[in-house]
């Protein structure tokens, strides 16, 4: 029986976005870095929740996974325009700037951004609950989310931001939409308004770990072994920049051990369903 990374997988590689024109590549752009693999992190938070209370919603829950995957690698793909960190590599390849040229980057972007809500929206699930996933991934990925964070570490590169002003920018760039992949997931499988809110600030926890992870492997990682550009911190507002290596490494170690305690809390189906996704996760910086 294949695990649920497998399923998953497979599910993606089926359902790659298509464009059936007269472009010589745009099609192969799309699918690009799709096919490049990473760690499917956001989705798989999703359906291991949709696994603890409601597997038989599995198959259901495979289009809103893909969507936040689609949603996800659109972020990556501008992160890493020449406008942005003008980065050379991800997930082991080369960027699609790089690749393609510029336009091609953009317009791809822009297109898994839009077709994520698509996936979400044809989802078989209810459409109350479509309506709920919709929302939640417009505040966690849009303007007060994703898009505001994205803004803040664009425009104060070259400036110091206090440690408050950092983790409100990591918060939004990165943790609110590892937050809302765990409320999703409750969301379909029918949590509790309790659980759903106790999973979101947990995934904020989690969110914010693995940015000063991400962080401290940007300072000690060479590019070939992290996947990505590395060494690309320089002019950014990271953890490493203001605590320094070891501060850093202390507080992922702080931070790790709290999403530990709070993992021990939820009930055992569900620590069961993601304890054997993040332990893995928890300390990677190690």
């Amino acid at each position: 029986m294949k695990n649920l990374l497998d399923s998953f997988e497979d599910y993606l590689l089926n359902n790659l976005p298509s464009s059936k024109t007269f472009h010589p590549y745009f099609e192969d752009a799309l699918s690009d870095m799709l096919k490049a693999g990473g760690k499917r992190f956001r989705p798989m938070l999703l359906l291991s929740v949709v696994k603890s209370n409601k597997s038989l919603l599995l198959p259901n829950a495979m289009s809103v996974a893909l969507g936040l995957e689609y949603l996800h690698t659109y972020s990556l793909i501008h992160d890493d325009l020449p406008a942005m960190d003008n980065a050379d590599l991800r997930r082991g390849f080369q960027t699609l700037h790089k690749k393609y040229d510029e336009v091609t980057a953009i317009l791809v972007g822009d297109a898994l951004n839009t077709e994520a809500f698509g996936l979400i929206s044809n989802a078989s699930l209810h459409n109350d609950v479509k309506v709920e996933l919709i929302k939640c991934l417009v505040q966690n990925g849009g303007i007060n989310g994703m898009i505001i964070g994205q803004a803040i570490d664009c425009f104060f590169e070259n400036q110091k931001l206090e440690l408050s002003q950092l983790e409100y920018l990591h918060i939004h760039k990165t943790a609110k939409l590892i937050a809302a992949s765990l409320k999703m997931g409750a969301i379909i499988s029918e949590y509790n308004f309790e659980i759903q809110d106790k999973l979101y600030n947990f995934g904020i926890d989690l969110g914010l770990l693995f940015q000063i992870q991400d962080d401290i492997i940007d300072e000690t990682c060479s590019s070939e072994d992290a996947g990505k550009t590395t060494q690309n911190d320089g002019a950014k507002n990271s953890f490493v920049n203001l605590l320094g290596l070891e501060g850093a490494i202390k507080s992922a170690d702080e931070l790790a051990l709290k999403c530990i305690n709070i993992l021990n809390t939820f009930d055992s189906n569900l620590k069961d369903s993601l304890e054997e996704l993040l332990l893995k996760f928890i300390n990677r910086h190690k």
